[in-house]
């Protein structure tokens, strides 16, 4: 009888664990069809116990006033438990409704208190190339509350949201750019994304294609990440002499406090290359691909996020085959070298 009343209870405990996979899944699928048909992404995800991931596209843009307002005192709420003195003027923190239009934020919260706990935001900049306007997305400011430090946010922080906006845009590899002086971040890039320049790799090497960008980045968009006009740039290393005096000054760390990647060669790199006294930065250029994303699904996304994968994976596949065929029969918009119908004209002209 003992056995089976021990069986009865492995069975249902069994079929509440499949009950709550399936309930995982069906919301990771949901979360990435819905990243794929809205315009402006504005999704929110469970991602670890106990705690709401919402990524939100063009705040400037998509959002009413008093969310907007909302959202940037969320953003200071986490600057302010991170930040020992000073404030932060430049970027998301100004409030302004122009700087948020180019932004898209990741921001984690408590789900039982609502209280935010971390956040990246993502500046998407627009940088000539070859002649063509590219779009570059600029990885940007991270911060964590050190109350929460250590409870393996990064995964979403750094890689979550460009995996979204990759997976939408068709599987297409995206530019991205990245600003620090800290060791464990310059090195999260190198080993995330796909032709990074700077790095420590032997076979890393500075392209034509990374000179215009990098070029064209510091000529117009210091403001993104809160260097100063007075600031240098050495185009053969990629370091930005002088970079805190745009409003980022608070931002500005000794070697010694900055955090340390795993891999000494990320740290030696950034303390051989960067003069912390004066106060330097680096400028990365890279690629998000297909290669980068297998790598950071391999090897960041924790075991407990593999119904995330799964969804991820189906949904891709999916997007891959069948958005062609979507975007054909769409006569509403632009897709490529197909044209929308115009408006009151039948034809296709």
């Amino acid at each position: 009888m003992a056995f089976f009343w021990s069986g009865n209870s492995a069975i249902r405990h069994g079929l509440r664990q499949i009950r709550s996979a399936a309930g995982r899944l069906a919301s990771y699928a949901a979360f990435w069809l819905k990243a794929f048909h809205q315009p402006a992404i504005d999704l929110s995800l469970r991602t670890h116990t106990g705690l709401t991931t919402r990524i939100v596209e063009s705040p400037g843009l998509s959002l009413p006033q008093t969310d907007l307002d909302e959202l940037v005192a969320q953003l200071r709420t986490v600057a302010g438990k991170t930040l020992p003195v000073g404030d932060l003027t430049y970027g998301i923190f100004s409030g302004e409704r122009e700087r948020l239009s180019r932004a898209i934020v990741t921001l984690i919260s408590e789900e039982a208190t609502g209280r935010p706990i971390a956040f990246n935001a993502l500046s998407v900049m627009q940088v000539e190339l070859d002649g063509e306007v590219e779009e570059v997305t600029h990885l940007g400011l991270v911060m964590v509350d050190p109350d929460v430090q250590g409870q393996g946010l990064s995964w979403v922080l750094y890689g979550l949201t460009t995996l979204v906006l990759f997976a939408r845009d068709g599987l297409r590899p995206k530019w991205i750019s990245n600003v620090t002086q800290v060791p464990s971040v310059f090195g999260m890039v190198c080993d995330t994304f796909s032709d990074v320049f700077p790095s420590p790799d032997a076979a890393a090497r500075r392209s034509f294609a990374h000179l215009q960008l990098a070029r064209g980045i510091m000529r117009e968009h210091r403001a993104v990440f809160g260097v100063g006009s007075e600031a240098g740039f050495d185009e053969n290393r990629f370091v930005i002499t002088n970079a805190y005096t745009g409003g980022s000054d608070a931002l500005k760390k000794s070697f010694e406090v900055a955090p340390k990647h795993r891999e000494e060669q990320y740290n030696a790199w950034c303390a051989r290359e960067l003069d912390y006294v004066r106060g330097d930065d680096v400028l990365q250029l890279g690629r998000v691909d297909l290669a980068g994303a297998r790598r950071y699904i391999q090897r960041d996304v924790p075991a407990g996020s593999l119904p995330a994968l799964f969804a991820a994976t189906a949904v891709l596949a999916l997007q891959r085959l069948i958005l062609p065929a979507i975007h054909w029969f769409d006569d509403t918009r632009p897709f490529g070298s197909l044209r929308p119908r115009a408006p009151g004209n039948g034809s296709g002209k």
